[in-house]
């Protein structure tokens, strides 16, 4: 059986280029994801247009970041920092964050532990 015959029929593996899998969700003007649930975790793939501003909010889940592409500014605890392709962060539970970016966009990788229930289904906002 070939690589690709494995991915087309196991519903355990997913590609983060692919657009046609996940639970979409648009956060805001400029800002989609895909959302990926498990029972303990959540990951969520987050595609953010140049010039955009994710709303400053907060919930009750850890979440980590990954920067994958691109540029932006992470907005966290009051603290602005620039960030690149490859830096990462935490954000505890309860903390206010948001995000920003200038002529680069940005893809991002998030976790949420555990996941957040008003991601499980398809919808618009940050679910704050």
């Amino acid at each position: 059986m070939s690589v690709q015959e494995t991915k087309a029929t196991s519903d355990w593996v997913f590609n983060i280029n692919n657009m046609e899998q996940g639970i979409p969700r648009k956060l805001g003007e400029g800002l989609s994801t895909r959302v990926f649930p498990g029972d303990q975790a959540m990951l969520s793939v987050v595609r953010i247009a140049p010039h955009s501003t994710g709303t400053l909010h907060s919930h009750p889940q850890e979440q980590w970041g990954v920067l994958l592409e691109g540029e932006l500014v992470r907005i966290q605890g009051g603290e602005e920092v620039a960030m690149k392709a490859g830096d990462f962060w935490r954000t505890p539970g309860g903390v206010e964050h948001g995000v920003r970016t200038g002529d680069a966009g940005a893809v991002v990788l998030d976790v949420f532990a555990p996941p957040r229930d008003e991601y499980r289904n398809p919808g618009e906002g940050f679910g704050v």
